[in-house]
């Protein structure tokens, strides 16, 4: 009996290790089989580049193999022309006998219409092979074309009393609450992340770099809130070492925001407008979507991520409980669910809440 679960787990595995590269496109994993062995594998290459089943394809020398192999893969093959041509049609090109897919792409360029071009393509199709875990992998790319807006994690550390700062403040640099082990555990977030989000007082008190150091990956795109245009030009997320979109409440023909773009001549450097006078959380979601931003990982101060919280748009929380005590200080955000799950980093507490 061919136990398929054991090929698409292998799908899966693969998958997860090019999360936060393949962005904006889905980081599907694809395995091919021949006789219950495994003959070729392949993952989501950086976007614009190749997809999994042509990676796939391509590591099997000897093509005439395809034609009795069965080819399984964590989402359906999509069926249109975008950056690269239809792995469909590839699919079908090389006569495969069998496409043994987790589950339906919900995007409406493809939307059942890979699997309909795999069929009439004389090849035999089984779908919803676990199908729960990979819709679970795949939830940046479900949230993205099922809700219209970008996977949301909170993340915060706070202390054993709750408190997110000290006060008052003495030096502008970052206040570690959680311990080393924690902080890799960090990066290693931000590296599968497409984008970083902040608020303008945790600029201003901690200068962060918001990129990845502890860590190998790629850098989110640095999402900065600055109603008024207030944090500084020499701190170091107008370095331009990475792309940074600044969501202000100022005119984009303002002249203040012309002459940062002209001065610093790089394109990295974007701003975007809103009303700071109503609920801001679905407006910075449109403007993530606009820029295709599929996650994003939420590490402002108490302000920027209640504001979140309460317009219920998250969907997960990671929250590090350290070992020290402030007594006083910024309070962390209030979250009322009860769907935890904890972890234990050395003497660090690991929450993670998922919203119901």
């Amino acid at each position: 009996m061919i136990k398929h679960e054991t090929y698409i787990k292998r799908c899966l595995q693969i998958a997860r290790n090019v999360t936060g590269t393949a962005h904006p496109n889905p980081s599907v994993g694809a395995v091919i089989v021949l006789n219950h062995k495994i003959i070729g594998e392949g993952f989501t290459s950086n976007y614009g580049e190749n997809h999994a089943e042509v990676n796939a394809v391509h590591s099997v020398k000897n093509k005439q193999l395809l034609q009795e192999a069965t080819i399984y893969v964590t989402l359906e093959p999509c069926a249109h022309f975008g950056k690269t041509p239809p792995c469909a049609d590839l699919l079908v090109k090389h006569q495969f006998k069998n496409v043994v897919i987790g589950c339906v792409d919900s995007n409406n360029l493809v939307a059942g219409k890979g699997i309909e071009r795999l069929k009439k393509g004389g090849i035999h199709v089984l779908v919803g092979v676990l199908e729960a875990e990979c819709r679970t992998h795949h939830k940046r790319f479900f949230t993205v074309q099922e809700q219209k807006r970008p996977y949301i994690i909170l993340k915060w550390a706070e202390t054993s009393d709750g408190f997110v700062a000290p006060l008052p403040r003495s030096e502008q640099k970052p206040v570690w609450i959680s311990n080393n082990y924690s902080q890799q555990v960090v990066h290693k977030y931000r590296s599968q992340e497409h984008a970083i989000l902040v608020g303008t007082n945790t600029v201003i008190a901690d200068n962060p770099t918001l990129n990845v150091r502890s860590w190998t990956g790629n850098n989110p795109i640095r999402i900065v809130l600055d109603r008024n245009l207030r944090i500084p030009k020499s701190t170091n997320v107008y370095d331009g070492s990475v792309k940074t979109i600044f969501i202000t409440s100022k005119r984009m023909n303002n002249s203040g925001v012309q002459s940062i773009e002209n001065k610093e001549n790089n394109k990295s450097i974007l701003f975007e407008e809103i009303d700071f006078t109503k609920s801001i959380a679905q407006p910075i979601c449109e403007i993530l979507q606009k820029h295709k931003i599929q996650s994003v990982i939420i590490e402002g101060g108490t302000q920027t991520l209640q504001t979140f919280i309460d317009a219920n748009l998250w969907d997960e929380a990671r929250v590090f409980k350290g070992a020290d005590f402030f007594k006083k200080g910024i309070k962390a955000p209030i979250l009322l669910t009860k769907n935890k799950t904890t972890t234990k980093i050395k003497k660090d507490l690991l929450n993670i809440y998922m919203n119901d």
